[in-house]
């Protein structure tokens, strides 16, 4: 069986999810698997995911997923760069082509791009921007368009993460084929369109009532309906008593803190109430905010920078069809998978457990009890 991969996050799945799904089938034949490795109850950008990791999986086996794999919580709140550099290694073990969007589906422009950004000659040309104050994808951008090559390119976020792509799948020497897809609209953009909807657009809805019907596959409906919405401000009280109550030590291993970093957002921890104010406060010109929401997502779950630097021993089952069951069964000899629920020993394991529990504090109506991972099941969809 040939099988290919995508990286996501669903968060939440919608239109444009499903249609890059049918794309999938569409272009490489009904018998081809499809494989979605999603990030888990917390996601790259810094926040705890809107819906639980358990519907988002099988809302995507209801559209037209085979298998749904857990990635690492350490690649989910990982730079762009790490995020796709586990998720390339995971899929390079049992799929045979990445499939993502782009808002430029040029594989050779790309490819180009992501040769120069690995290249000897890249670095000091984008540590001369760097020293100049200014924030790595400014400098990156600058550094390109000093080799000669198109700056435009990297402007747009998912051809950042496209080019991330290429570049783990050629720093990692990986048989991966990768499969751009065109991702029409706006990534960030706040109200919805009814062909292209963005997440972004989806959870403002969500978050304040609305209907988003319009906007998600039917078969994802009722299961959205009915799940209970995470935010990061029901969970804001417990992330700043944690801030609050750290070590210096504690803050100067935090991912992404270096360059002094870690020391200026203890110190506005110290200063500020809220972690609006707190965030505003440590972003600057030359640090991303979403890099300071991550920092501070990674302090309330006790992730170190060593923790996220170290590849996950093993990958979590979320949910299956009787295809996702066989490309399983196919692909255990190459990687170690565990079910949904399934315990193991060790500082990994002990941190799934961890940020499984605290997911739970952001929960919009009420609190969740802990102890979900351990009573997780995957989920079947025949």
């Amino acid at each position: 069986m040939v099988n290919t991969g995508i990286i996501c996050e669903y968060n939440p799945l919608h239109t444009g999810h499903a249609k890059q799904i049918a794309r999938i089938r569409q272009d490489f034949g009904v018998e081809n698997g499809i494989v979605c490795l999603m990030s888990g109850n917390f996601v790259q950008r810094g926040m705890p995911a809107i819906l639980d990791k358990s519907i988002r999986a099988e809302a995507a086996i209801r559209c037209g997923a085979d298998l749904v794999l857990e990635l690492p919580v350490t690649a989910s709140l990982s730079s762009a760069e790490g995020f796709a550099r586990e998720g390339v290694r995971i899929l390079s073990c049992f799929c045979h082509r990445l499939s993502f969007g782009a808002e430029t589906p040029d594989k050779e422009a790309l490819t180009a791009i992501a040769k120069t950004l690995l290249s000897e000659k890249f670095p000091p040309v984008l540590r001369k921007y760097l020293d100049a104050g200014l924030s790595f994808p400014v400098a990156r951008q600058k550094a390109l368009s000093d080799m000669g090559l198109p700056d435009t390119l990297l402007v747009s976020p998912n051809n950042i993460l496209a080019v991330e792509y290429c570049k783990a799948i050629l720093s990692q020497k990986s048989s991966l084929i990768p499969c751009p897809i065109y991702r029409p609209g706006s990534y960030h953009d706040e109200n919805a369109d009814l062909d292209n909807p963005s997440a972004t657009s989806l959870r403002r809805m969500l978050y304040s009532g609305e209907d988003i019907s319009s906007y998600i596959p039917p078969e994802a409906v009722s299961l959205f309906r009915e799940a209970p919405l995470h935010s990061l401000s029901s969970g804001e009280k417990a992330v700043l008593y944690k801030l609050r109550t750290m070590t210096e030590a504690e803050f100067s291993v935090l991912p992404g803190g270096s360059e002094g970093l870690w020391r200026k957002l203890m110190h506005a921890v110290k200063e500020y109430a809220t972690l609006e104010e707190i965030a505003v406060a440590v972003k600057s010109k030359r640090y991303t905010r979403t890099r300071i929401d991550r920092m501070i997502l990674c302090a309330f779950l006790g992730i170190t920078e060593e923790m996220l630097s170290l590849p996950a021993p093993y990958v979590r089952v979320l949910a299956f069809n009787d295809r996702g069951r066989e490309m399983l069964k196919s692909a255990r000899e190459a990687f170690d998978f565990v079910n949904a629920g399934e315990a193991r020993e060790g500082t990994y394991s002990d941190l799934e457990t961890r940020y499984g529990n605290l997911y739970g504090l952001f929960a919009e109506n009420k609190s969740e009890a802990p102890g979900v991972e351990r009573c997780r099941r995957v989920r079947y969809i025949p």
